[in-house]
C-alpha cells in the first residue's frame, strides 16, 4: 500500500465556483449549445479580422522626403528603418549636424505616416474617442473590441 506524504487541505467539501456569464446555460441549467457555437465563430470572425490587420500592417511602407527633396526616408509598419536615400548635392555643405537633423526629422515624419496608416487599418476596433496620438495599435484594439464582445455591447 503505498503512502502519501503531506496534509489533505481541504476542510470539507468544494466551495461552488461561479461560472462566467457567457457560458450560456439555459433555465434548466444545460449549456446552450447553439450559444456557445456563436460564441466561438464570432472569436473566430474576430481572429480573422485581426490576421487580416496584422498582414497589411505588416505590408506598410511610408516614405517621406525632406523639405529640400535631398532626403528620403522609407520605414515599415513598426517604425524600422527600410531603406535611406541621399541625394549627393547633400555633400555640397559640409554641415555634419544639419544633415544628421534633417535626416532625423525625415524619418520621424515617415514613422508618423507610418502611424497614421496603422491607425487607419485598426480604427474601427478602438474606442471612438480614441486618436492617432493616443491609441495603442499594438495591442489596444484587439483588448478593447474583445471587452466590447465579451460584455455584449456596441462600439464605444
Amino acid at each position: 500500500m503505498a503512502r502519501r506524504h503531506g496534509h489533505n487541505r481541504s476542510a470539507g467539501p468544494a466551495a461552488p465556483v461561479a461560472e462566467p456569464h457567457w457560458l450560456g446555460r439555459d433555465q434548466g441549467g444545460t449549456v446552450d449549445t447553439s450559444h456557445r457555437l456563436g460564441m466561438y465563430a464570432e472569436y473566430a470572425r474576430l481572429a480573422e479580422d485581426v490576421r487580416a490587420a496584422q498582414r497589411r500592417m505588416a505590408a506598410i511602407r511610408a516614405t517621406a522626403e525632406s523639405e529640400d527633396g535631398l532626403i528620403s526616408a522609407t520605414v515599415g509598419e513598426a517604425g524600422e528603418l527600410v531603406e535611406l536615400w541621399l541625394d549627393p548635392r547633400v555633400y555640397r555643405v559640409p554641415d555634419s549636424t544639419a544633415l544628421a537633423r534633417s535626416i532625423t526629422d525625415t524619418i520621424r515624419w515617415a514613422v508618423a505616416l507610418a502611424r497614421e496608416e496603422r491607425y487607419a487599418i485598426v480604427r474601427n476596433y478602438l474606442p471612438v474617442d480614441a486618436t492617432v496620438e493616443t491609441a495603442d495599435l499594438r495591442f489596444g484594439p484587439l483588448l478593447h473590441e474583445l471587452d466590447r464582445r465579451v460584455a455584449g455591447g456596441e462600439r464605444r
